[in-house]
């Protein structure tokens, strides 16, 4: 095993949009050290929201993925060691083990390592045509299935990811049939009334929902899948199946290494871990938030930036906080949608809605005691920063006036 690098600096594990934004946050805000980005996909820092969107479905190219051109790494003096895991982490000598056998030290460290797919133990699961998807490969490796069309497509979940992709495919002409356990698609996180708006565009589409019921054995012949047999009884005819059931963080690393772990990583607002010089940011933290007083943790876009900028910030003791408000956003045929909000307090919200679901053209606001605690805009444009500012502002609203489209929300 080599020795330690003799002057430690500042080390990201994970090579994700997370990881990227801290390195870069640590050059703007005047780091002049040596960072390493340990990534062990073999490609530099991509984000995913694409890979289920417009790279999938062949609007996009690889460069669109790339938060940072392959340029930039070599311009700010940022290492980038692609394709090489980081096996052990030594908190007490402030040490990150690689896969290879070198050893990095580090002044601090931030675990950026995101999250798995959930793995779901279905018969069958080992077949030629049943995929996972999370990566750039499986994104590669789908498109090139998907875009000649005329397959038999079934998608194992219902959430936004399954969605989205049900929605490439059918694009690109094949035929879909989608499992999940809620009896509306996405009902979990937008309810019942906002998911059949979905829903009813994938079925004008041609997609199949078989709902609630999953995968009770995936079944092929010669080693190939042939078809699904749900949960409730039917037999669906399949030739490529794509499971998205959700993620589970990476926490392996931190978890050996003693780190405090509560559903991920759990952190300050600040995302400082239980070890004073670790941080943790994007899927793999569990963060204080201000707002809430709760622990959150976010598989979203928005969330990876964010908390790669507080990240960085508080590695070099500057003050931070992640108190952004959680954003996300889908394209699904022709319906595109941003939700920003705390979704742990729609729960007991009410639904306003601002619009016409009928034309799919809308606002819908979670209005808890008499306050926008989320709003998502759906084929409506140009709101984000008014519906933030209802949320972030805390403000008493009437229920009327958020309805009313002749009153502006910025009156509200």
């Amino acid at each position: 095993m080599s020795e330690p690098t003799t002057t430690p600096g500042m080390v990201i594990i994970g090579g994700g949009l997370a990881g990227a934004t801290a390195a870069e946050t640590l050059r703007k805000e005047g780091y002049a050290g040596d960072i390493t980005i340990v990534a062990d996909e073999a490609e530099l820092p991509y984000q995913r929201p694409p890979l289920s969107k417009g790279f999938l479905s062949g609007k996009e190219d690889e460069d669109f993925l790339l938060p940072y051109p392959g340029t930039w790494y070599t311009e700010n003096n940022v290492t980038v060691l692609t394709g090489t895991a980081a096996t052990a982490l030594d908190p007490a000598n402030h040490t990150v083990t690689l896969a290879d056998g070198r050893t990095l030290s580090y002044a601090k460290l931030l675990i950026a390592t995101g999250a798995s797919p959930r793995v779901i133990p279905f018969k069958g699961v080992d077949l030629d045509g049943v995929h996972y998807f999370r990566s750039k490969a499986d994104s590669v490796a789908m498109k090139e299935l998907l875009k000649g069309g005329g397959h038999n497509v079934v998608m194992v979940g219902s959430g936004w990811i399954g969605m989205e992709i049900a929605a490439t495919a059918a694009e690109l002409g094949n035929k879909v049939a989608l499992l999940g356990l809620e009896e509306v698609p996405l009902s979990t996180a937008i309810g019942n009334e906002l998911g059949r708006v979905f829903a009813s565009r994938h079925e004008e589409a041609g997609v199949k929902f078989f709902l609630p019921s999953s995968a009770e054995e995936i079944q092929g012949t010669d080693g190939k899948v042939t078809a699904v047999l749900t949960t409730t009884g039917e037999s669906l005819v399949a030739d490529i199946v794509i499971v998205a059931v959700g993620v589970v963080p990476n926490i392996s690393l931190a978890k050996d290494a003693g780190l405090t772990i509560n559903n991920g990583i759990q952190v300050s607002g600040s995302l400082q871990s239980s070890d004073p010089d670790i941080f943790a940011a994007g899927d793999v933290a569990n963060s204080l938030h201000p707002t809430t007083g709760a622990y959150a943790r976010s598989e979203h876009w928005a969330n990876a930036i964010a908390s790669g900028k507080v990240a960085a910030k508080s590695m070099l003791g500057k003050a931070a906080e992640l108190n952004d408000i959680p954003y996300f956003y889908t394209d699904q045929f022709d319906l595109g949608m941003e939700y920003s909000g705390f979704g742990a307090l729609t729960k007991d919200a009410e639904l306003v809605i601002r619009g016409s679901l009928e034309k799919r053209e809308f606002i819908a606001f979670w209005v808890l005691e008499s306050r926008v605690v989320a709003g998502m805009n759906v084929n409506v444009w140009d709101v984000q920063d008014a519906i933030k500012d209802l949320i972030a502002s805390r403000r008493s609203v009437e229920n009327s006036k958020l309805a009313d489209l002749q009153i502006p929300l910025e009156s509200i």
